[in-house]
């Protein structure tokens, strides 16, 4: 978040670059900045595995697409919950991840929009004709309850599901995991 995009600031390369050397696992980063292909050397080389992009944040989404690819990074696309799937469509055969936000991006602790599970059985139906394995993340308003609703997506975002559960990390992420199932 670059406080243009969005109206909120987090953080940034640098932070990619103190998390690569302690995980394994794939960091997979949510660019919700304007002209995301500036800073996409900044995150290839702080060891991102993913890098996913606005399709309203830069004028040749395709080329910051391909840009990514280029750079051996899976490229990613949002859809905001204004964006009309019409816009992201034409984009899927260059991508290897799909984040479907489920609130207006910018800020944690938004409510769940129902309407958007609409667009996740788009996009997996069309991703299933295209013979894509392009996976489908979902961001925003993840909980135990909208987990069982996303079960078409392969990856959800749940921060606030998580961080701020009572039971602890470890059960939060147990209870999400088997409400998926």
């Amino acid at each position: 978040m670059d406080g243009h995009f969005v109206p909120n600031l987090t953080l940034g390369a640098p932070v990619v670059k103190s998390l690569r050397p302690v995980t394994k696992l794939p960091l997979d980063v949510h660019l919700m900045i304007e002209k995301p292909e500036k800073y996409i050397n900044d995150f290839v080389n702080a060891g991102a595995d993913y890098l996913t992009i606005h399709v309203e944040a830069t004028e040749q989404p395709a080329e910051v697409l391909q840009q990514i690819r280029a750079a051996h990074v899976k490229p990613g696309i949002t859809l905001r919950p204004a964006t009309p799937i019409g816009d992201l469509l034409p984009l899927l055969k260059h991508v290897d991840l799909i984040l479907i936000m489920t609130v207006n991006p910018g800020f944690g602790g938004q409510s769940f929009m129902a309407d958007q599970i609409e667009k996740i059985k788009t996009v997996r139906a069309e991703l299933k004709r295209l013979g894509s394995k392009a996976l489908i993340e979902v961001d925003g308003g993840i909980n135990v309850e909208t987990a069982r609703q996303c079960r078409e997506a392969d990856v959800l975002v749940a921060g606030n599901a998580i961080f701020k559960n009572a039971a602890g990390y470890a059960t939060a992420i147990n209870d999400l995991k088997n409400a998926k199932v």
